[in-house]
């Protein structure tokens, strides 16, 4: 099978494209056919060196969609479409940036689909961090409002999307004043360019403050979304496009307002059950949710992709198809 592998951290052009053995699985995997996967902000960071405990070579990949190649415990049949996502995934073990990829059955979840492959590629991460940032870290309610902070990530576009079909008004932030537009078309209620300083002009536009934030930017600007809040709201930091992990300096009286409620959500700690992402599935075939997809590129451009996530000019997700 062909992989793309990294041998040490560095840019893009560290991934070397090599032939492997296709792998076997043991005792608790199962044999993925990858079929796509979307490219995340933290592969970026994994390749830069700066995820922690990760060994190189590795194969990167934290998601992918495909088909079952082996099961032999036969739970699952042979040809069925499976996504998989996290619990280690390209990290502790080889991920799917390859044709092939051994996985731990506990992280895969079947789906019907007649979605391209391209599509699909683009959902497992994505609907999988914005479901459970929205609904399982936040609790959002409709007529609440809702913050997105880096509402032009594809987690962005698609948690706008999500809220406005449960009933929330919708404000997002981009720093680039000409990306403005694409969040009003998305959706977007009110949109406000980030200079890093937010809450003076968040109060001034909501006095009483906002219900619910999601913190996509990461700790470059949490302390900021934290006195954006409501008394009684709730900050989720969920992304770290700023590719901070953590604070200098953390003085939780400090940066934590008074009753305002601060928390995370991550792929890796709880999972979305199957019964919602297949109806996230549906969705998306019936039009009623819009992939956000910026690019699509072939395996053999691994580097290309990654350089292109590097620039931070992809308007959405970039998903690979092998």
């Amino acid at each position: 099978m062909k992989a793309a592998v990294l041998y040490h951290p560095g840019g893009p052009e560290n991934f070397s494209l090599e032939q492997r053995p296709t792998p076997v699985p043991g005792e608790g995997q199962v044999l993925v056919k990858v079929k796509a996967f979307g490219l995340n902000r933290s592969e970026l960071m994994t390749r830069k060196g700066l995820s922690p405990g990760v060994v190189f070579p590795r194969v990167l990949g934290i998601e992918c969609v495909g088909e079952v190649a082996n099961d032999p415990t036969g739970e699952f049949k042979q040809g069925q479409k499976v996504a998989a996502f996290m619990g280690e995934m390209g990290r502790a073990y080889d991920g799917s940036y390859a044709e092939y990829a051994v996985l731990p059955r506990s992280i895969l979840t079947p789906f019907d689909s007649h979605l391209s492959w391209d599509k699909l590629g683009a959902i497992p991460e994505m609907f999988q961090t914005v479901y459970g940032s929205l609904h399982l870290a936040l609790g959002i309610q409709k007529n609440e409002t809702l913050l997105i902070r880096g509402g032009t990530s594809s987690i962005g576009m698609l948690a706008t999307q999500m809220a406005k079909k449960n009933g929330l008004y919708v404000v997002a932030t981009t720093r680039k004043p000409e990306k403005e537009h694409l969040l009003l078309d998305n959706g977007v209620d009110e949109v406000f360019i980030d200079d890093g300083n937010l809450a003076p002009r968040i109060k001034a536009s909501f006095p009483a403050g906002i219900d619910k934030i999601l913190e996509l930017v990461g700790t470059a600007t949490l302390k900021d979304s934290l006195q954006c809040a409501a008394q009684g709201g709730t900050v989720c930091m969920t992304g770290m496009l700023s590719e901070q992990w953590s604070f200098v300096d953390f003085a939780p009286m400090d940066y934590i307002p008074a009753t305002v409620r601060l928390t995370v959500y991550s792929t890796g700690q709880i999972r979305v059950d199957k019964e919602h992402f297949q109806a996230f599935v549906r969705d998306v075939e019936a039009g009623d949710i819009k992939l956000n997809v910026s690019c699509t590129f072939k395996l053999d451009d691994i580097a290309a992709a990654h350089k292109l996530m590097d620039s931070n000019l992809a308007d959405g997700k970039i998903v690979v198809v092998t």
